[in-house]
């Protein structure tokens, strides 16, 4: 993967180190949620990693996924960085769109936007709901994640979407739908990118996860 080098005009972040302690993550998965094998799944067995209950994971509406996803945020006491999938990518969006306010500033820090569907595309009628594609800048530091063969998104909506968001965008190459079949395993390389927005060091992650497994 590598970093085109992107970046838009988000607020200056918040600077984990500044802070006493790495931030907690929610997980959030997209469509019929995230099975055993994928990334997120391993991911949830991690310290201080908790996978966010949207509830209809077969026919999403935001009216359900938004306000789930800022009732979570709302009771974590610890800062957050969110890490999506999917349509769970487009959830964040539409959450910093409808239910941001600067209360929210030193609590989300950050977040990890991978394969953002494009709710536009007709490729999944179930993902219309979500339409528009929210659009507005995003309040805190965020890195999309993109790949050149996504059957949910072509690369040149995905490069529109993280210009959108203000968001450096990282080009994954041809990773399919970077998900359970794309055989990304723990996935090492997004656990470093979200290390950069927590404050973890991406290798101790890789290794705690790589230790939780073997003795899963």
């Amino acid at each position: 993967m590598q970093s085109d080098g992107q970046t838009g005009t988000q607020p200056a972040p918040i600077l984990l180190h500044e802070r006493s302690a790495t931030a907690s993550v929610l997980l959030l998965p997209g469509l019929d949620d995230s099975g055993a094998g994928h990334w997120q799944s391993q991911w949830a067995m991690l310290s201080d990693f908790r996978r966010v209950d949207f509830g209809d994971w077969t026919h999403p509406t935001p009216d359900q996924w938004v306000p789930r996803l800022d009732r979570a945020v709302r009771e974590s006491t610890r800062p957050l960085v969110l890490a999506a999938h999917s349509l769970g990518c487009l959830t964040a969006a539409w959450w910093a769109s409808l239910m941001w306010s600067e209360a929210f500033r030193d609590k989300l820090v950050g977040a990890l936007l991978v394969a953002p569907a494009d709710v536009e595309a007709g490729v999944e009628p179930r993902l219309h709901s979500f339409a528009p594609l929210p659009l507005r800048p995003l309040p805190f530091r965020t890195i999309v994640v993109a790949s050149r063969n996504d059957p949910y998104a072509a690369f040149a909506r995905s490069q529109a979407m993280a210009a959108a968001w203000g968001a450096e965008l990282v080009d994954a190459g041809e990773a399919g739908h970077i998900n359970a079949e794309s055989d990304l395993g723990g996935w090492p390389e997004g656990l470093r990118l979200l290390a950069r927005l927590t404050g973890h060091k991406g290798n101790l992650l890789t290794a705690e996860l790589g230790l939780r497994i073997a003795f899963a």
